[in-house]
């Protein structure tokens, strides 16, 4: 109990601080207190300079190229004895006795009447002012000087003649020494490390990387390669800020996982300050209990904490101090959270701090093809992912549904849309502007719907071939309407008629084609040593969770087949549990596997996966629905081929499922 009230009295003295800000505002005040630009440089050798930004405008100390060098293979000529020259009357130059290849220095001059052979690259020799290609050239031994050339002499017959500088590439033509290279500023790619190299700099003077202190923050936490233990996470934030802060231009300084104690933390935000440009936490900014690293971060006043709460969602806990004039950032430690704050707030402090420019995010046009929503008093930024849609190339923004706690969400987004802080809702079919996340994935071939561990094989191999696909699992009701819109190649669906017990072909318009695709078995999961289920036929188990008031089941939601089954089956009784609705069998299954629910109906393949009991309802139709705007596409058709192929069927047979 005195644990409780601690709890409580944290959370009522987190009232007294939390101050929310909208994210212009937020942002204005921290960066006030920083000084935004280059931090030094550092003078690097040309092989680590890749990506860095050039602290100095350097010029050339050299001409390139720094003599008149030969374009093509051929021959070193004066371009007044070609003139005339053809196939019928070609003119005869009498070769002079050296080859020029790369690296030699010609010590013949080409006098009137004579040639020297030169090879892509060679130094052009005195007198000399066109090469000749040798394809426009014949080699001849004369024995007699009837053309005028020396009794013995090797001669070349020129068949097409050359004006002056013809494939000559004439000294400081591409650099001349005093010009310009590059200036101060430029981020430094292949290309820009090929032209300092060309004029010769072994080391360059480059604005030095910001180092960031990265934490990661409580006793929940656990390292990446370790056992993970009930209630724990994977340290997945650490990950990914470090490598989100090397692609803004910093270098990422892991300082590990700080436990839940205040002194710890203290310290290595004390360490990450001594070493580092910027310290980084995750985790420990809301008001809870728990909330240590902002107990951490407080004690700075130069001027410390000048930010926490902005009106966003995802990120609303966000913190922001400075001292000494360096940066504290406290990220939420939800992953989604975190990453899309960093990239809105520390993200812009680390490329100044590197030199580089403000990133310029490409925005697409899209519509929203379903409602949603939204919180009022905060701008909501929604993840979505871009398909095409049929109506004249458009694009479609469908929304990733999975929360600012899953991994996943912005890592497989394409972009995100912005929901000002005073609306509610947007209403399906409304025009949206689509900020990208790096590029968009317009994929070969777009699958909109119902998610299956066969489905995922089925990709598997169609990738294996070449070909792109995007799956989008928003459950088999989402599929449907996605195909009667024209917003993707396939759905893929499980959808039984309450009335007739058929799957998928009841939910068909004249416009969509069904593909036969596979049947998994429906059943009820249960845990194994749980003796109400064991050895029970299919309505005395139903009859065994419904007459027991402590037997929890876990549903599924609404709009997908196995829900459309659970109610039949269940036939108007809503027992304890139903209303607890995940969106995936193998959340069904870990629900009953850690004892939080002790039923629910999933497909056998999931049941054998987590090592639970299963009794069978009913064996499912798992099929594809076709849009036949779209059944030409090479992608679809491929996608047909590979249903009937023999190392499908084995693949789908092998993980339980039968055709």
């Amino acid at each position: 109990m005195d644990d409780i009230a601690t709890a409580l009295r944290s959370l009522a003295r987190q009232e007294q601080f939390l101050d929310v800000l909208d994210r212009d505002a937020a942002a204005a005040r921290f960066q006030r207190h920083l000084r935004l630009r280059p931090l030094g440089s550092e003078n690097v050798k040309l092989s680590m300079a890749l990506g860095r930004v050039l602290a100095r405008t350097i010029t050339a100390d050299v001409d390139v190229p720094g003599f008149d060098r030969a374009s093509v293979d051929g021959f070193a000529v004066r371009a007044d004895d070609t003139v005339g020259a053809s196939e019928r009357a070609p003119k005869a130059l009498t070769l002079n006795g050296e080859i020029l290849t790369p690296g030699t220095v010609p010590r013949l001059v080409v006098t009137p009447g004579t040639a020297t052979l030169i090879a892509t690259g060679g130094m052009v020799p005195r007198g000399a002012d066109a090469v000749v290609m040798v394809e426009h050239t014949e080699t001849r031994d004369y024995a007699d000087a009837t053309v005028g050339t020396t009794m013995g002499a090797t001669v070349i017959e020129v068949r097409r003649g050359v004006a002056a500088g013809q494939f000559i590439a004439f000294a400081g033509s591409d650099l001349a020494r005093g010009e310009t290279v590059l200036r101060a500023g430029a981020v430094l790619t292949s290309r820009e490390i090929g032209m300092l190299a060309a004029v010769g700099c072994g080391t360059v003077d480059v604005w030095r990387r910001p180092r960031v202190a990265i934490i990661s923050t409580g006793d929940e936490i656990v390292a990446p390669g370790e056992p993970i233990r009930p209630g724990a996470v994977f340290d997945s934030n650490a990950a990914i800020l470090a490598a989100a802060v090397e692609e803004a231009g910093g270098s990422a300084q892991p300082l590990g996982i700080g436990p839940d104690d205040e002194s710890v933390l203290s310290r290595l935000v004390a360490e990450g300050l001594a070493t580092c440009d910027l310290v980084l936490l995750s985790g420990g900014t809301s008001k809870g209990a728990g909330d240590l690293c902002y107990r951490a971060v407080a004690a700075f006043n130069d001027p410390g904490i000048v930010v926490h709460g902005v009106a966003l969602k995802p990120g609303k806990p966000l913190c922001l101090a400075v001292t000494g004039g360096k940066p504290i950032v406290i990220l939420p430690g939800f992953p989604t959270s975190a990453i899309f704050t960093f990239h809105e707030f520390v993200a812009p402090v680390i490329r100044a701090f590197a030199g580089l420019p403000a990133e310029q995010a490409e925005r697409l046009p899209a519509t929203l093809p379903m409602r949603i929503a939204s919180e009022r008093g905060r701008t909501e930024y929604l993840m979505v992912s871009l398909v095409h849609s049929d109506d004249a190339g458009k694009l479609a923004a469908y929304p990733n549904s999975k929360g600012s706690g899953a991994v996943t969400a912005f890592s497989q987004a394409d972009g995100f849309i912005t929901i000002g802080q005073h609306v509610e809702s947007v209403a399906a079919g409304t025009p949206v502007e689509v900020q990208l996340i790096g590029r968009a994935h317009l994929a070969d071939l777009v699958i909109i719907g119902s998610h299956c561990v066969g489905l995922d094989v089925l990709i598997d191999l169609l990738q294996a071939e070449g070909v792109s696909v995007k799956a989008l699992n928003v459950g088999s009701t989402g599929g449907l309407a996605a195909a009667k819109r024209g917003e993707c190649d396939i759905a893929a669906m499980h959808l039984m008629d309450p009335e007739t017990g058929e799957y998928n072909r009841p939910f068909l318009t004249p416009a969509l084609e069904l593909i036969q695709g596979y049947r998994r078995l429906q059943g009820i999961v249960y845990r194994k040593d749980d003796s109400r289920f064991t050895g029970c036929s299919l309505d005395a188990a139903l009859a065994a969770a419904l007459g027991a008031s402590d037997c929890l089941m876990v549903n599924r939601n609404a709009g997908s087949g196995t829900r459309i089954l659970t109610d039949r089956l269940l036939a108007g009784v809503k027992p304890p549990g139903y209303w607890s609705q995940p969106k995936s069998h193998n959340a069904v299954a870990v629900a009953v596997a850690q004892k939080r629910a002790d039923w629910g109906i999933a497909i056998e393949s999931v049941a054998r996966q987590y090592g639970l009991g299963f009794i069978p309802a009913q064996d499912e139709h798992y099929d594809f629905v076709l849009p036949r705007s779209r059944l030409d596409r090479p992608a679809v058709q491929r996608f047909r081929a590979l249903l009937d192929q023999r190392a499908t069927r084995e693949a789908l047979i092998a993980l339980g499922f039968t055709i």
